[in-house]
């Protein structure tokens, strides 16, 4: 007897590459690059810095616009930050990009010593934040925000989306001192757009929805799978408000407080990383050392293990981050 089985497409090798936008989700192509060449028109100071990664890191087109201003310093993350610090030194400012992993792993001493200990003005912006590769753990930063968050002074930037990008950059350039911010490279999904009135804020925590059963804090990839989950849940009766913390550090204690103080609802800080001191172990130091303890506190994030190669759709659902299992987990939790 003949019988049909149905499978799922098999997943070929480019979607260990692919954009984190779901299909037919709105995009936007490199805003990181095109925000970065407007605000450059107006601020000569602004210097393109990378470390062999341009094309990969939206910085090919400040390249092509400013080719006087723009430093390709090969293979050597270490000579890209030191070189950094030295342009800051003499008044420019530098934008440093290459992929989170070489940036903060291979990098991390001359970021620690060049440029933060002398509180120098350089923005390192580091694509593949998180699980946004399949390429495993030689590429999966998923450790970035906990190494970043212990450098004194160092500020931290996760966005969500295309806006957030767009907007972030002229603020990150304007802020005096060193940044850190995870890079959304490619077609990034244009998400912030549809809460009205929504605008980052360096240092800011912004309310996207409100709901009285479940908070859920978050930063970068997890405020958008937040918000496509609270609104799922909504078809159960269930309100889920989302805080979304696109700043890691300084952390918007006052914004993050009043939310929790609310009481009876079930408190989830959600993000792309480990649980090991990223953006839950943050809030959950502020709750203590505040004495505000919800009566429920989860931590949705990355395990404290090396993450397997793979297609993206799959290892979401793997470790946890997909937006099924965000409403799974949430689910779960609230029985």
């Amino acid at each position: 007897m003949n019988t049909a089985t149905q499978t799922k497409p098999r997943l070929t090798t480019s979607a260990m590459i692919a954009s984190i936008a779901d299909e037919g989700q709105r995009v936007r192509a490199a805003p990181f690059g095109k925000a970065l060449v407007e605000y450059a028109a107006q601020h000569p100071e602004v210097v393109g810095m990378t470390a062999d990664l341009a094309k990969y890191t939206d910085l090919h087109l400040f390249a092509q616009a400013y080719p006087e201003r723009f430093f390709q310093m090969g293979m050597a993350e270490q000579l890209l930050m030191g070189a950094a610090g030295g342009m800051a030194k003499v008044g420019l400012v530098p934008f440093a990009t290459t992929y989170a992993v070489f940036g903060t792993r291979r990098a991390y001493d001359f970021i620690h010593q060049v440029i933060a200990e002398e509180n120098l003005n350089v923005k390192i912006c580091c694509a593949l934040p998180g699980l946004t590769t399949g390429y495993g753990p030689s590429h999966q930063a998923t450790e970035d925000l906990a190494m970043m968050r212990a450098i004194p002074g160092l500020t931290v930037v996760d966005p969500c989306d295309a806006l957030d990008i767009e907007q972030a950059v002229p603020q990150i350039a304007a802020h005096p001192g060193p940044v850190y911010m995870r890079l959304l490279r490619g077609s990034v999904p244009l998400v912030l757009d549809e809460y009205e009135g929504y605008r980052f804020e360096l240092g800011k925590a912004k309310l996207l929805r409100d709901g009285a059963e479940v908070l859920v804090i978050s930063s970068g990839l997890l405020t958008m799978r937040a918000l496509e989950a609270a609104r799922q849940l909504a078809g159960d009766k269930v309100g889920v408000a989302v805080l979304h913390c696109p700043t890691i550090k300084p952390l918007d204690a006052a914004a993050i407080l009043e939310q929790v103080r609310r009481p009876g609802r079930l408190v989830v800080v959600a993000e792309n990383h480990t649980h090991v001191g990223g953006l839950g172990e943050a809030v959950a130091g502020l709750l203590l050392q505040e004495g505000v303890a919800p009566a429920r506190f989860r931590m949705l994030a990355l395990p404290d293990a090396f993450l397997d190669a793979g297609a993206l759709p799959t290892l979401h659902d793997r470790y946890g981050i997909s937006t099924a299992k965000v409403v799974e987990s949430i689910r779960r939790w609230l029985d």
